[in-house]
């Protein structure tokens, strides 16, 4: 079967978590999970994996981690979700993604493994979209005897697919509202969801934030004997510090070599420059100074890279990975994780060129993140125009207070999804903030006005992964360029 066949199958599984009405919601199981991977030959036994866990910053830290990692000379598989252009950017093997031919055999091995486990009555349903993508992804994992899995959880933690493996480290990344029909409504229930990657015994990494997440990770740490790792020795500065640069009504940090798998290089295409806006700063690790410069702009990056360096030094002082102070500067340096105050340039912005900033902010915590970077627009050049869409299931009116009233005008699009908010629900969010709007047919035509708008300063592309990635293929395309 072709790997055109796989997607199509797999698309039509993707609205998984949201039902239709009258419909009862899916209810997950990692028993089921289980279930199917034994059929598979338990794939997920074969590999030494990191579990990482939060509302934000889970891919960057994940990203950046495999980046040092691979460095270092160890063969990395990175697992994350969702993906901007191509599903196959979910499954990485060092800098390279899962090749098309791999990903379809490997895909009707679980459908059919998947398929005859519901026909024996050994699986009440087939496997969700993401049960199949991580199945999948295990078994590459696997077939390539990578030393290290990074898995990025893909909503919660307890409850997730990928929670099945036996993890030599935890991560829990920042905390924040986001999937609160499946999470919790508080801080404090969503922590514990997150908390459910621990394992009696085990290691987690995290850093200090809110007094809620806290408390839950103390609690559920100390009842699990679990050893905790505080990664604040990698900040820059102190939190205390951090949150005096926080913009006002933010939410406070807290307290004190390619594979053969695929011909696909991941990096970033020539057009597609990502400018150092956060200035490098040293810290010490394995005994030495490391310098960070991260292609990652934004200060909230700082704690994600923070959490990488934790885990890098933690895998080689304790499961005797080889990771050095070198590389580990050059891990950092080296990676790529597109869509995060990412800047693509198109002709000379000096002159008749644009500055275009796209982020996959898509919470409130995300706007603010977004809203802080900002502030470190090359040459100071403050964004106008902002192109924006998001989810219906996503707080969409905090988030237009957060971000629409900072720009002069903001281009509301549709998306192709079936979970999308309304055009109705996206302009009355713009008519609640008094802000200037303009309503396109398309990310195409949003991204054509924008352009016809910017008047030499940078447009912010930003609100949900599904506009970020349109929008990315459009520019990266030159498209735009052509029609505007």
């Amino acid at each position: 079967m072709s790997y055109a066949a796989a997607i199509d199958q797999l698309n039509a599984m993707a609205p998984e978590l949201y039902s239709h009405p009258g419909q009862p919601r899916r209810k997950f199981s990692l028993d089921e999970v289980r279930t199917l991977l034994a059929a598979l030959g338990n794939p997920h036994q074969r590999f030494r994996s990191v579990l990482i866990a939060g509302t934000n910053g889970k891919g960057s830290t994940a990203a950046t981690l495999a980046s040092i990692l691979t460095v270092s000379g160890a063969r990395v598989g990175l697992y994350t979700s969702p993906h901007l252009e191509r599903i196959n950017e979910r499954i990485r093997i060092g800098n390279s993604e899962i090749a098309d031919d791999v990903f379809a055999r490997l895909y009707f091995r679980v459908h059919e493994a998947a398929h005859q486990l519901v026909l024996q009555g050994r699986l009440p349903q087939h496997p969700s979209f993401f049960e199949i993508l991580t199945a999948l992804a295990f078994l590459c994992f696997a077939e390539e005897k990578v030393d290290l899995a990074v898995l990025e959880i893909g909503m919660g933690g307890r409850l997730d697919a990928t929670n099945v493996v036996d993890p030599l480290l935890s991560i829990i990344t920042d905390i924040s509202l986001d999937h609160t029909e499946w999470l919790g409504s508080t801080i404090a229930a969503i922590a514990r969801e997150k908390a459910g990657i621990l394992r009696p015994g085990g290691t987690l990494i995290r850093l200090p934030q809110c007094t809620e997440a806290d408390e839950v990770f103390s609690e559920i740490a100390k009842q699990l004997c679990v050893r905790t790792i505080n990664a604040s020795a990698f900040m820059p500065s102190q939190i205390e510090q951090a949150n005096q640069d926080k913009e006002p009504g933010a939410p406070c940090l807290g307290a004190p070599g390619p594979s053969h798998l695929g011909t696909r290089e991941y990096i970033t295409p020539i057009d597609s420059q990502i400018e150092n806006t956060s200035a490098p700063y040293t810290v010490k690790a394995l005994g030495a100074s490391v310098q960070v410069a991260s292609p990652l702009t934004g200060g909230h990056q700082r704690r994600n890279i923070a959490l990488a360096i934790t885990a890098a030094v933690e895998l080689a002082s304790s499961h005797s990975f080889p990771v050095t102070p070198a590389s580990i500067e050059q891990g950092i340096r080296q990676t790529r994780w597109p869509g995060r105050l990412e800047h693509i340039k198109q002709g000379r912005i000096e002159s008749d060129g644009i500055l275009w900033i796209l982020d996959v902010a898509h919470n409130p915590a995300g706007a603010w993140a977004v809203r802080s970077g900002l502030s470190n627009v090359p040459g100071g050049r403050k964004a106008q125009t902002l192109v924006f869409s998001c989810l219906r299931d996503k707080p969409l009116t905090e988030m237009a207070q957060i971000l629409f009233p900072l720009f002069e005008r903001v281009i509301l699009t549709p998306i192709h999804s079936a979970r999308a908010a309304s055009m109705e629900d996206l302009v009355a969010a713009a008519q609640h903030t008094e802000t200037q709007f303009l309503v396109a047919e398309s990310v195409a035509d949003a991204l054509q006005l924008a352009s016809k708008h910017a008047g030499g300063c940078p447009i912010l592309v930003c609100g949900s992964v599904y506009l970020v990635g349109e929008a990315r293929s459009l520019l990266l395309a030159e498209r735009v360029g052509r029609i505007a």
